[in-house]
């Protein structure tokens, strides 16, 4: 298998994470979410409750500043926000120059953007779909998962825009946007794989 990278954003409540280990299953590669902030705090000695604090949270800088100015920065806080999520760009780089691999979220798309190999996926589903997901998976009433959703969905969007200058759950920041609730958590992985053997991934 070539080293295929898949990344996912997704609406809070689409099932991005379950159709990740879906296709993991299917592929026999593996899944980075959460696993993700583990690595990185395995990588560079930190807490990993240090990531936790600030994943998938807007910030105040610029992914490119990122690059351009090395872990050091501008910043003399080792532990500040940009470098924590510094680190964390390192470690999917690293992720996927080892590859193959399928990893969830933190900008992935944007950060391998000029890697080859590499399939940007954004999963969607209806309010409704959502919002029942919610309930069923956080035990919470419609309304407090309307509130979580939107909650998260906002953070999501102003940490992709602002990191990446790009616009978050656009249809052509991404190779591929799906729904998932008309799909399926199976079909939906299915999809994404034919996708990649049409495009000559796999």
């Amino acid at each position: 298998m070539k080293k295929l990278i898949i990344t996912i954003g997704r609406q809070f409540g689409s099932g991005g994470k379950a159709v990740a280990d879906e296709l993991g299953r299917k592929l026999g590669i593996p899944v980075y979410d959460n696993e993700l902030i583990t690595k990185a705090a395995q990588e560079s000695g930190f807490s990993a409750e240090l990531f936790v604090q600030s994943d998938e949270k807007k910030r105040f800088f610029s992914l490119t500043s990122l690059f351009s100015g090395g872990l050091g920065g501008d910043s003399d806080n080792i532990m500040s926000d940009k470098n924590l999520f510094n680190i964390q760009c390192s470690t999917i780089q690293n992720i996927a120059e080892q590859g193959p691999a399928i990893i969830v979220g933190r900008c992935s798309d944007y950060v391998l953007r000029d890697m080859e190999c590499t399939l940007n996926v954004f999963l969607t589903s209806s309010k409704d779909v959502r919002v029942a997901r919610i309930m069923e998976r956080e035990g919470l009433t419609e309304e407090k998962a309307v509130e979580l959703m939107e909650r998260k969905d906002k953070g999501r969007k102003d940490y992709y825009n602002y990191y990446t200058f790009g616009d978050w759950g656009v249809a052509s920041t991404y190779d591929l946007c799906l729904d998932s609730g008309i799909l399926g958590i199976e079909g939906t992985a299915e999809f994404i794989i034919e996708y990649a053997r049409r495009a000559g991934l796999l």
